[in-house]
């Protein structure tokens, strides 16, 4: 081992927004380090950007554009095999079925369906940083005011 892994403040700014379940937020901060990514990681970025988008779906009746990202997301994350930047992928994926389990088991899932408060997936990273940022410093200017 060489040691502890340097984490992109981005990254973990968006883990924060991530678990508070504010994926707009969390996908503003991704994209936003996924812009300025050329390496193997920018596809395991959007990956995630297209996680929390698809739970920012699910979330406000968008059941269509929640399972199709959902999809995209898995497939994108899939080359990165069960550990990548910290993030156990088996636990995360595993944890997102869990919360689109009743969406993705019809064809026609009832319009009315949103994520159960205690299915919503969390992001814990192994080894975890040495130190977290603060995720509001990375909110945009137009939304800090809010």
């Amino acid at each position: 081992m060489d040691g502890p892994l340097e984490f992109d403040p981005r990254y973990l700014a968006g883990i924060l927004f991530f678990n508070r379940q504010d994926y707009f937020e969390a996908h503003e901060v991704w994209e936003s380090l996924w812009m300025e990514c050329a390496g193997p990681e920018r596809r395991f970025y959007q990956s995630l950007i297209q996680a929390a988008v698809a739970l920012y779906h699910f979330g406000n009746g968008n059941l269509r554009g929640a399972v199709k990202l959902f999809h995209s997301s898995k497939n994108y994350m899939q080359p990165y095999g069960d550990r990548y930047l910290g993030l156990d992928a088996s636990d995360f994926w595993r944890q997102m079925e869990g919360c689109f389990a009743q969406v993705l088991a019809s064809p026609d899932p009832d319009r009315n369906l949103r994520p159960q408060d205690d299915l919503l997936p969390s992001i814990a990273l192994n080894p975890p940083p040495a130190k977290w940022p603060n995720p509001d410093d990375f909110l945009e200017e137009e939304n800090a005011d809010e």
